[in-house]
């Protein structure tokens, strides 16, 4: 029998037995945070595993611990929405760290390759730490620690642990973006910093001056329904007072700074390799209320390292305008070339941006070296729209353009004086397919900032590069690391995971390839990080992880394959609770997201691995296991269809999987037909509300933060990019709100009351809602202060369980059996 983990983050039980659930408010009940029982919340509140950073110098490892979740309070802080970003006024920062866990890091340990031995870094008291980056030579530790009035630049040694903030009295200004790089010196860290001259922030007077006036005269300008944009005059000046920085060197060993040109909306600042030079993006009136910062119109200019203009590249208009499926006409993606002290590469369409022009090519390449004095060069042209290009130490450039109508994508080899030579053209969507990504060096003074479309060297070793991937296949992921020959473009596999375990290629120990780190992890044994010698078959381990969650490790899980009606072959993880006897029936929930295929084969191969790890975090649907519930995982919903066409069928191939799934678990004796809910976030809830639309197949659903009337996401959503005007039929048939009056089966909404996704406004859960109740639906509609698309809050999230456990208990597990009136 062959098991895989779901695509979750992890799971957690512990023994089931008869359970009391706090009673879930009703509406006219006074607003209050509820529990799940507290096997659950003994389960949610295990601290996760640390973090982990490698050093450039491939000597340290960084662990880093963070708490898990903020709390509602913290989450509660004040916030101002401007041009598609979010910021806490009292610190210039954003009001949520993007990609950390909680609050932020509250602790790091320094841990030496060679012999295990370990230092802790001195961070401050009540520290909320982020950003955390190793210097070029790995002997300094640079990080964040955001207070509550500022952010502060912290420095550490990466040989004892000593630590002290750098900025003194400047405030770190962090409402655009990560604000430090490293600069190859060692020493030095380029931040933007809140001016020191700033005044106090613009009040608004609550006597307006005048109607607020949009207009347009004959251009053209879709766009998509972003959230957070700039509304009025106030907000530009808002806009403007938390967002112009003033750039400023600190040196982390003398203790002296020094401003670097002059104060602007910052919104790229990225030190070339070399570090005499800076590459500069300033935003500049008029300030768009149509579409993010990131297509505002701005100047690109080169400064020399004390903030000289070296070079003007370019005066950028707004994006407002571009093709929905294309790209802003002029230059774009400017970048440094990693591979040079100071050589500066950009890409420029050729068809105007728009892909329904015919052209021959797409996309010209362009570069400029130091001094900038003279004409750019052109590198390659590309028939398809640009994707990267990426230099390997010795100056080979790999060169990727991709194809969305087709799905393909095509590397090229470009070296100096030969024309390009083809490396892969293979299938975006077909996981089999991918070779892998190049093995780059890791160092910090390639940036990590604000600086966009950052390339790292590729390593080389006389031809060859090297490439690591996750290794999809039949059987499961198996993570490997190959080289590449650029001569002959054989490869040669240098290592794969075994079967009975999943072990992940991270870094280089040395230039040859020699030794390298990878992280262990199988169903019982958590993840840790190993030392391998490329000859050897042993590995030395270095870190010594404990099971955060050993409370769960008796979950059964079982990777099931089974067929939809037209051939598609789709495949789903099913986990079951311990203790789960052979042949007892147990209430089911389904919880999928649906995506997009060219065809049917890409669509039916496996990914994930039956040796996961596995942990739960957050508001998972997993904890519905400590529930005595099994759980029919990550079910695949393909939609295929060639080209732009995939969701002409979309409710009849949604259906159908659905339906496949349905068969399935009651084929194999697990769950009976009138015991099976289905949930989803995102656009899994706009899948769960379509499956009761036009199905009976569940006793009920849970739809998060989902959008159910695409007329009000008109230019395009997901991975559709016609329009409404073009195929409204689509649109319609699509839209569950449409279909509000075929809902039979109870269904819950919930949404966050800050969403701020694309399209996943919370009006969509309002109006289903009022429809659904307009017709007599069973219907129970929560909305969650404060929270974003993804719900952070540990009393949030703690609420999302209990009100997950009542609603499949009351209308999933105990649900009678279906009688004939419940039929469509």
């Amino acid at each position: 029998m062959f098991i895989r983990s779901a695509r979750v983050i992890g799971l957690a039980v512990v023994l089931l037995g008869p359970v009391l659930l706090a009673q879930v408010p009703s509406a006219s009940d006074p607003p209050k945070y509820v529990l799940p029982p507290a096997n659950i919340v003994d389960a949610f509140d295990a601290e996760p595993l640390p973090q982990v950073l490698v050093s450039p110098n491939r000597q340290v490892l960084a662990l880093l611990k963070a708490r898990p979740h903020p709390t509602i309070a913290e989450l509660s802080q004040p916030m101002l929405r401007l041009a598609g970003l979010r910021i806490n006024p009292r610190t210039n920062g954003p009001h949520r760290s993007v990609g950390l866990p909680g609050t932020g890091i509250y602790a790091i340990t320094l841990k030496k390759l060679a012999d295990g031995s370990e230092v802790n870094v001195a961070v401050p008291p009540q520290a909320r730490v982020s950003n955390v980056k190793f210097s070029p030579d790995g002997s300094r530790l640079a990080f964040l620690n955001t207070k509550d009035t500022a952010i502060e630049l912290w420095v550490a040694d990466s040989a004892n642990g000593t630590a002290r903030a750098v900025t003194g009295q400047d405030r770190i200004n962090a409402a655009a973006g990560d604000p430090c790089d490293w600069l190859n010196d060692n020493a030095t860290l380029l931040c933007t910093a809140v001016p020191a001259s700033r005044g106090a922030e613009v009040v608004e007077s609550l006597v307006p001056s005048g109607p607020n006036v949009r207009e347009n005269y004959g251009k053209a300008a879709p766009a998509p329904t972003y959230e957070d944009l700039l509304k009025d005059a106030h907000d530009d000046r808002l806009f403007e007072y938390y967002f112009t920085s003033q750039l400023v060197a600190f040196n982390s060993a003398t203790g002296a700074k020094t401003p670097v040109g002059h104060p602007a909306i910052l919104a790229n600042v990225t030190p070339s390799p070399g570090g005499q030079h800076v590459l500069v993006e300033q935003i500049k009136r008029p300030f768009s209320h149509l579409i993010p910062m990131n297509g505002f119109a701005r100047e690109v200019e080169i400064w020399a390292r004390g903030g000289e203009p070296a070079k003007r590249l370019g005066d950028l208009p707004s994006h407002e305008g571009t093709p929905l499926t294309g790209v802003e006409p002029g230059p774009r993606g400017f970048h440094w070339r990693q591979d040079q002290p100071a050589t500066m590469v950009w890409v420029e369409a050729l068809d105007g941006g728009d892909p329904k022009v015919k052209a021959a090519f797409r996309d010209r390449i362009l570069s400029l070296a130091a001094p900038f004095s003279g004409e750019p060069a052109e590198i390659a042209r590309t028939e398809w729209r640009f994707g990267s290009l990426a230099y390997t130490e010795a100056g080979i450039g790999l060169l990727t353009e991709n194809d969305r109508v087709s799905r393909r994508t095509r590397t090229w080899i470009l070296e100096a004086g030969a024309q390009p030579r083809k490396l892969w053209d293979r299938r975006q969507d077909a996981a089999y397919e991918n070779p892998g990504t190049p093995v780059a060096r890791r160092s910090a003074a390639a940036g990590g900032g604000r600086g966009a479309n950052i390339n790292t060297p590729i390593i080389q070793s006389g031809d060859f590069i090297y490439l690591t991937g996750e290794g999809a296949s039949p059987e499961g992921d198996r993570p490997f690391l190959d080289r590449l020959n650029l001569k002959t473009l054989q490869t040669e596999r240098v290592f794969r995971s075994g079967s009975e375990s999943l072990e992940t290629f991270i870094a280089p120990l040395d230039d040859g390839m020699t030794r390298f780190l990878t992280r262990y992890e199988t169903q019982k044994e958590p993840p840790n990080y190993y030392v391998r010698n490329r000859e050897a078959t042993s590995r030395r381990q270095v870190t010594d992880f404990k099971d955060p969650q050993p409370q769960i490790r008796n979950i059964l899980r079982q990777y099931v394959t089974y067929q939809r009606n037209d051939g598609v072959k789709l495949s789903a993880t099913l986990y079951l609770p311990p203790g789960h006897k052979q042949g007892e029936r147990l209430p089911v929930v389904m919880w999928a997201y649906p995506r997009e295929f060219g065809d049917a084969d890409a669509a039916s191969q496996v990914t994930g691995s039956p040796n996961q790890f596995m942990q739960i975090r957050g508001s998972s649907h997993m904890f519905l296991l400590l529930s005595g519930y099994a759980i029919f995982d990550n079910p695949t919903m393909p939609i295929v269809g060639p080209g732009e066409t995939a969701n002409d069928h979309y409710v009849e191939q949604l259906v159908a999987s659905a339906q496949a799934a349905v068969d399935k678990v009651v084929e194999m004796g697990v769950g009976d037909r009138d015991r099976i809910g289905v949930g989803g976030h995102s656009y899994g809830g706009f899948m769960t509300a379509n499956l009761l639309a036009h199905s009976r197949l569940f006793r009920a659903g849970f739809a998060e933060s989902g959008a159910y009337n695409r007329s009000l996401t008109p230019f395009g959503f997901q991975s559709e990019r016609r329009t409404f005007w073009e195929v409204p039929d689509l649109y319609a048939k699509m839209s569950p709100f449409w279909y509000a009056h075929q809902i039979k089966d109870p269904i819950l909404l919930m949404h966050g009351e800050a969403d701020d996704n694309s399209g996943t406004f919370p009006i969509q859960s309002e109006r289903l809602y009022m429809a659904l109740k307009g017709h007599g639906a069973t219907v129970r509609y929560v909305t969650l202060p404060n929270e974003a698309h993804g719900y952070a809050a540990r009393e949030t999230l703690l609420d999302v369980l209990a009100e997950r456990i009542n609603w499949f208990d009351k209308y999933v597990k105990n649900a009678g059996p279906k009688t004939s009136t419940s039929e469509r």
